[in-house]
């Protein structure tokens, strides 16, 4: 099989993966956007910077490569905002507000995916870590300490 083929479907592939891997804590803990969507996430921002990395004539130039790669990162970032804003619920009278954590997951997905597509692969690794951390490590400290304080009077 050709080496660009291996590499291309071992990047992707990552992404989704990664994606997914993220997506099983959103799933558990039955929220909108689970394994498949966030798998589809990291895929389509490592697709997209893949494909801008990847294109012929910008090799042999290291400057436009550059800008064309901050462009695709920057509009990947700014354009998937607008999904994980869709996944935020505000209660004005209540003050109260829910999906801010989903919506960051979406975020933080799709940075994955942008770094498996470049082959940050300690990146990824140590991305991930934190992001697993937060979301289960920290939420059970929450969980833990949010049933000791008394509630608010409010």
């Amino acid at each position: 099989m050709d080496t660009q083929l291996v590499e291309t479907i071992l990047r992707l592939g990552s992404a989704a993966a990664v994606g997914m891997i993220v997506g099983i804590n959103r799933d558990l803990m039955n929220k909108p956007m689970g394994m498949r969507t966030l798998g589809l996430v990291a895929l389509g921002a490592a697709v997209v910077s893949l494909a801008g990395i990847e294109f012929r004539d910008l090799a042999a130039h290291p400057d436009a490569l550059s800008r064309v790669v901050q462009g695709i990162i920057q509009g990947i970032m700014a354009g998937i905002s607008f999904i994980g804003a869709g996944v935020i619920l505000r209660d004005p009278h209540a003050h109260h507000v829910e999906g801010l954590t989903t919506a960051a997951t979406v975020w933080v997905t799709a940075a994955l995916g942008i770094a498996c597509a470049l082959a940050a692969w300690h990146i990824v690794a140590v991305g991930l870590a934190f992001v697993l951390i937060l979301l289960v490590g920290v939420a059970w400290l929450e969980n833990r300490f949010s049933r000791r304080m008394p509630d608010d009077p409010q």
